[in-house]
């Protein structure tokens, strides 16, 4: 979802940037679908997503069934990407990166459920919620997949400035790549012009590159 202006925040963000060193990261952002990207072998996928998006939830099923199609051929970084005028969004953003510390492979079934979920967390039904509710309803839809035994580790986490750190990262790295709405997809590291992708357009981008890479 794009809004026009937020449009002109990121291109400020982006000269800002561009002014300016980001602080670099321990690791490169970004979470790996299922198994490690092997990079020159496999056509790569990056998508920035915001889990309280409602674009971001709609492409995510034909994006799925490409990559249960492709297997190993097609790979899938997501990169966090909390839009400002999603009051809740920076919150589950950050919850994704909690998960990822305490327990990796629950990153991507927390952010099915935060797409299946994403509607109680729009900014109208929020509106008189405070904060520290929300941070509590997430937690616990997050420890279902987490798990129960992460319950004091997943709490401690909105107050662990890593994962603070780790969300503010994401969403500058997305303006470092002119993002500036969700969904956005990069192929191989060029960006796709369209955010509408279903799944019979992922299979006529992916189909050429990998009869290219068989040559």
């Amino acid at each position: 979802m794009t809004n026009p202006s937020f449009c002109l925040v990121v291109l400020f963000l982006c000269f800002s940037l561009c002014k300016s060193q980001l602080p670099i990261p321990a690791m490169i952002d970004g979470f790996v679908y299922k198994k490690p990207t092997v990079w020159g072998e496999s056509v790569v996928v990056e998508a920035f997503l915001d889990p309280v998006c409602p674009d971001s939830r709609d492409s995510w099923l034909p994006l799925k069934q490409a990559l249960d199609y492709y297997s190993g051929r097609l790979s899938l970084v997501v990169h966090p990407f909390p839009l400002p005028y999603h009051s809740n969004s920076f919150t589950a953003c950050r919850s994704l990166h909690i998960a990822n510390k305490l327990n990796s492979s629950s990153v991507y079934p927390l952010l099915e459920l935060f797409f299946k979920t994403q509607e109680k967390y729009y900014n109208r039904p929020t509106y008189w919620i405070p904060r520290a509710s929300i941070v509590a309803d997430m937690t616990k839809l997050a420890l279902t997949v987490v798990g129960e035994s992460f319950s004091t580790a997943f709490h401690s986490g909105f107050n662990d400035s890593s994962t603070d750190q780790a969300a503010r990262i994401s969403f500058k790295y997305g303006c470092s790549r002119g993002v500036a709405g969700t969904p956005s997809f990069f192929v191989n590291g060029m960006p796709l012009s369209n955010s509408t992708v279903d799944y019979n357009t992922w299979k006529s981008i992916v189909d050429p590159l990998l009869s290219k890479n068989k040559n």
